[in-house]
């Protein structure tokens, strides 16, 4: 092989070293069922007394209004969503001018290789992108529960126990400098291994009915 055969044939190696990295996650990536979702949201009347709960499945499985007792609790979760999609149907949220918007949001984006700095940068612009949309809205961000990966059904989502930890360390200064109000969930998830407590869920991933119930006891002083 002369020596620009292995020119080439180095670069196209590095190439498609470069590019395989380029592509480990995906921005554009929505769940099956995001159309049909923000259809449905856009399709719902808005109201000012609203109390908008904003995420993903995690947000999604519970009935807020059932749970809270709280008639314009709305909820906006969309299962499987990322970072990426709420700002892609964000509008919707803002449009109404809600009373308050408590945010989850970041698991999903941490299974698919999405960079720590990149969820924390769209965190960023969901706060900014409400307080410019409508003022009056009270901000509350919430920080990612734990996971617990003796479980199978997510391994995407275990294992990814210094993610979560350092996006959670990213809300808090985001929160801090934005002057919105941080909730911090993660703790009152965890059990003495500093694993999502079997107590609170049946797939290490998303709470089950005694994990809701907690965390409608963290909300309570917010609401």
């Amino acid at each position: 092989m002369n020596k620009t055969l292995v020119c080439i044939f180095l670069f196209c190696c590095f190439s498609s070293h470069v590019f395989s990295q380029q592509k480990q996650w995906d921005s554009t990536y929505r769940p099956g069922n995001y159309t049909l979702m923000e259809g449905l949201f856009r399709s719902y009347p808005n109201s000012e007394k609203d109390i908008i709960f904003l995420g993903n499945s995690i947000t999604d499985h519970v009935d807020w209004e059932e749970l809270l007792g709280m008639p314009n609790a709305r909820n906006r979760g969309i299962s499987g969503d990322i970072t990426f999609g709420i700002l892609e149907r964000l509008d919707e949220v803002i449009e109404g001018h809600p009373a308050k918007v408590f945010v989850l949001i970041g698991i999903n984006d941490i299974s698919r290789n999405i960079p720590d700095s990149v969820i924390l940068n769209n965190d960023r612009k969901i706060i900014q992108r409400i307080k410019a949309g409508s003022p009056s809205t009270k901000i509350y961000f919430q920080t990612l529960m734990p996971v617990n990966n003796t479980f199978t059904q997510f391994k995407n989502h275990y294992n990814k126990d210094e993610h979560i930890q350092a996006v959670n360390e990213g809300l808090k200064k985001i929160a801090a400098g934005e002057n919105i109000t941080l909730i911090d969930l993660h703790p009152h998830f965890l059990d003495s291994e500093g694993r999502l407590d079997k107590a609170y869920t049946t797939d290490g991933l998303h709470p089950n009915a005694k994990g809701y119930e907690v965390w409608k006891k963290i909300l309570l002083p917010y609401l």
